[in-house]
């Protein structure tokens, strides 16, 4: 039976260790120069309605480290743009590939891709959800922290797609989440709702961001204005100027507190070239981890775990 991954409650707790100790598995073999050609024969379709760095880099190199093939695709190159149906869309795709990856601006474009489509259906963003993302941020927690049971993990920022997934990350895992964000940029009250109903006070979004990182292992924010919102740039900038995690906030945090980002960053406004710059952050390595995070889920979706 195929498995997509279109949001992290998807995902039951196991899926998630699985997926972090396999990743940790293939980042270790590569650096010992080890080939893992499981994915020899296999091809990974990328279809992107959004501007990507990091997140298509990632794939395309983690399918090839894998010895498969992936073919990059715009929204805007295909008929999709001239509005095939996504059922026929899906239909086809099924035959050519065995694995699609979407980055999309709507969560239910995917949805509808993943109940057609026979096979796994990969979430690389949308304005919802960034699934794949806290995957390997959460990688690269334990990482730096040993492991996820008994952290706090603080959000700083808007209630955007990312900090809507790092919400269903806490609820499944359980480990503590508190989110800071301003009057009129919480994440969706549904979403946090089921969460608490699974993780109870575990999970809490404040207004206060010298509350949310009070003791934090783990300090995250994202940039004030994502793909999509640039109009709103000029009052994200006045509304979100309290929120930015500089280095009076972070002394507030637990001594040995890590700062993560998704990037790209935008330094000057949610967060501080010294911080970002300093020893406390782990950008650079939560960068990396997103390929090894990728090859374990297309790994594990593809070929099945292992």
């Amino acid at each position: 039976m195929k498995k997509d991954i279109l949001t992290l409650v998807d995902l039951a707790a196991s899926d998630f260790d699985h997926l972090f100790s396999r990743a940790g598995e293939l980042k270790h073999r590569r650096k010992q120069g080890i080939s893992d050609p499981c994915l020899a024969g296999r091809t990974v379709g990328l279809i992107f309605e959004k501007a990507s760095t990091r997140t298509r880099i990632s794939f395309e190199a983690a399918a090839a480290q894998l010895g498969g093939t992936s073919l990059f695709i715009s929204s805007a190159d295909t008929q999709l743009a001239r509005q095939e149906p996504i059922a026929d869309t899906a239909r086809v795709l099924e035959r050519y590939l065995d694995a699609l990856v979407l980055r999309t601006f709507s969560q239910e474009m995917q949805a509808e891709f993943a109940r057609i489509a026979s096979i796994p259906v990969i979430n690389a963003l949308t304005d919802t959800y960034h699934p794949c993302q806290v995957l390997s941020d959460l990688m690269t927690v334990i990482e730096f922290k040993g492991g996820y049971s008994g952290i706090r993990v603080a959000w700083v920022g808007d209630g955007n797609n990312m900090a809507q997934s790092w919400i269903n990350a806490a609820a499944v895992l359980g480990f503590e989440l508190i989110l800071a964000c301003p009057e009129g940029y919480m994440p969706e009250a549904a979403i946090v709702e089921r969460a608490r109903s699974w993780a109870g006070n575990k999970i809490r979004v404040v207004h206060d961001p010298a509350e949310a990182v009070e003791n934090a292992d783990v300090v995250n924010t994202d940039v004030w204005a994502s793909m999509g919102q640039e109009s709103e740039e000029e009052t994200r900038r006045s509304v979100f100027a309290p929120f930015q995690v500089n280095r009076d906030l972070m002394t507030r945090t637990a001594k040995d507190a890590i700062v993560m980002h998704c990037l790209p960053a935008h330094k000057g406004e949610e967060i501080t070239e010294e911080v970002f710059e300093s020893g406390q952050s782990v950008v650079w390595d939560q960068a990396e981890n997103k390929m090894h995070m990728h090859k374990a889920i297309l790994e594990m979706l593809i070929i099945g775990q292992a």
